[in-house]
């Protein structure tokens, strides 16, 4: 088993220490997936604009929508944690902020993976065809499922197994 980070104790800083270097490192985090699902709206607002759009059929009409809907929203709920830093700003209520921003952020990053699938199985569909753009889709979202979701998830079960097994060795 890899070794554990240390625990915050031994970090030797306050709880708003703490506070302030979690809303620091997810403000950044959610800086490179705002980027990115920006850019992927801005390209799907042009889409409706180009000539083969409306002789598309309307399954690929709902598909593209439900994707615009999905990377919308996804930008929206990576913009909440600056939009509540700003306004609650010296509130005290730091604490509060950090743990909003973070639902906002697994929020936000659950959009954005639909967003991706959906452009994945939109552009699949148009350019491959039906079959090949489900194989497409399925491999997006299996992958987008693992990689943010169920192997993160999966190493935390096992960190909570072992600070219950070992008390000492947890971290907070």
């Amino acid at each position: 088993m890899s070794r554990l980070s240390p625990p915050l104790s031994e970090r030797n800083e306050t709880a708003l220490q703490r506070c302030d270097r979690h809303l620091a490192e997810l403000l950044q985090e959610v800086r490179v997936a705002q980027t990115g699902v920006q850019v992927l709206f801005g390209f799907l607002l042009m889409v409706p604009f180009t000539a083969r759009f409306g002789s598309l059929a309307e399954g690929k009409k709902l598909l593209y929508f439900a994707t615009l809907a999905a990377a919308g929203t996804a930008a929206m709920l990576l913009i909440a944690p600056g939009s509540h830093h700003r306004i609650l700003f010296r509130c005290g209520d730091k604490e509060h902020i950090v743990r909003m921003a973070n639902r906002y952020a697994i929020a936000g990053l659950a959009c954005v993976a639909l967003a991706m699938v959906g452009a994945m199985l939109f552009i699949a569909d148009v350019v491959l065809g039906s079959p090949v753009a489900g194989v497409v889709g399925a491999v997006a979202a299996v992958s987008s499922l693992w990689c943010w979701y169920l192997q993160p998830l999966r190493r935390r079960y096992a960190l909570h197994r072992v600070a219950q097994q070992h008390p000492a060795r947890a971290h907070g």
